[in-house]
C-alpha cells in the first residue's frame, strides 16, 4: 500500500478546499442579491433600478470555450478573441430603451462620411462617449462645448436671440448652445430669445451631474422601464 507524505495530504486537502470556495465565491457573485458588490460603481442618473444583465447579457458559449477561444488567440491561432463572461455593452443595447424617431442627433447619423472630422474630436457613434455608466450622473463628458465640432459655419435666418448666433459663435462662447438646446431634443419646452433668460450653466452642470432636468418634465418620450423592455422582447 502507498503511503503518502503529509505534504502531499495538505496539498490535496487544500486544492479541493480552493476549488470548493472558488465555486461558491462563483456563485455567490453571480446572486442577484450581490449586484452592488459585483458593479464597477454606483449606476447613472435614471438607471438605478436596473439589473445588470439589462445591459450586461451573457457571453456566447460556456466558460470553457471562452477561456480555449481566448487562448487560441493570445498565441495567434485565431484572428479573434471573444467576449468572456459577459458580452460588451454597445449602443445596441442602449436602443432598447432609448431608441426614437424624435431624436435630433441619433448616434447613426454620426457615422456618415460628412460628420468623420467631428467624429475625430468627439465620437458621436456611441453612447457611452457622453454617457459613461457607473459613474453616478447623468452626462459625462468634461465640457458642454461639443457643438463647435460640427456647427462653425451655422446660419440662422431671422435670428431670434437678441445676441445673433453669429457673434456668439465668432466669440467661440460654445458652451452658451446647451443653455437654449436640448441636445436630443426631447423637451417640449420655450426657447428664451434673450441670453439673460437662457438656463445658466451652472444648473446645466448640475443637470449633468445627475441633480433636476432644467428643461423641464414635458418630455417628447420615455425611456422604457426595465419591465416595458422585458416585455418588449417577448413580443
Amino acid at each position: 500500500m502507498f503511503k503518502v507524505s503529509p505534504l502531499r495530504k495538505r496539498q490535496v486537502i487544500g486544492s479541493v478546499i480552493g476549488v470548493v470556495l472558488g465555486a461558491v465565491i462563483f456563485y455567490v457573485l453571480t446572486l442577484d442579491s450581490a449586484e452592488q458588490y459585483v458593479s464597477v460603481g454606483p449606476m447613472n442618473t435614471g438607471h438605478q433600478e436596473l439589473s445588470c444583465f439589462a445591459c450586461h447579457a451573457d457571453a456566447k458559449g460556456n466558460l470553457l470555450q471562452q477561456i480555449q477561444s481566448n487562448i487560441s488567440h493570445a498565441v495567434g491561432a485565431r484572428e479573434h478573441g471573444v467576449d468572456f463572461g459577459t458580452q460588451d455593452v454597445t449602443v445596441d443595447n442602449c436602443m432598447q430603451c432609448h431608441d426614437r424617431a424624435n431624436d435630433r442627433h441619433p448616434t447613426h447619423r454620426f457615422k456618415e462620411p460628412r460628420f468623420k472630422d467631428a467624429v475625430k474630436e468627439i465620437d458621436a457613434t456611441t453612447c457611452i462617449t457622453c454617457h459613461t455608466e457607473h459613474q453616478e450622473e447623468r452626462v459625462s463628458v468634461v465640457s458642454a462645448d461639443y457643438c463647435k465640432n460640427c456647427h462653425q459655419d451655422l446660419e440662422v435666418e431671422n435670428d431670434p436671440l437678441d445676441i445673433s448666433h453669429k457673434a456668439i459663435i465668432a466669440k467661440k462662447q460654445w458652451s452658451t448652445c446647451i443653455q437654449c438646446h436640448d441636445f436630443h431634443g426631447n423637451h417640449r419646452y420655450e426657447v428664451p430669445e434673450k441670453m439673460s433668460d437662457t438656463i445658466p450653466l451652472k444648473q446645466i452642470q448640475q443637470y449633468f451631474d445627475g441633480g433636476a432636468d432644467p428643461y423641464g418634465d414635458n418630455k417628447k418620450y420615455q425611456a422604457l422601464s426595465q419591465e416595458a423592455w422585458l416585455e418588449s422582447l417577448e413580443k
